[in-house]
């Protein structure tokens, strides 16, 4: 189990972010992710294999005025 902005979501091995942000259903453009309070580059959402036990926030980041 890991959790993913404060709430529990179920992790199988190999789970990466590109998968977790499917599963999510978080297809924002402006995203950011940090894993146990490191962020994550985008460009490494692919190879980054999330861990049993791991904290994930992924952030929507918005903009506007």
């Amino acid at each position: 189990m890991i959790k993913v902005n404060g709430e529990e979501h179920p992790w199988r091995q190999g789970l990466n972010i590109t998968e977790l942000l499917k599963e999510k259903n978080y297809v924002y453009h402006a995203i950011i992710v940090r894993i146990n309070e490191k962020f994550v580059p985008p460009e490494e959402y692919q190879a980054t294999v999330i861990s049993d036990g791991d904290n994930v926030e992924a952030i929507h980041l918005i903009t506007g005025g």
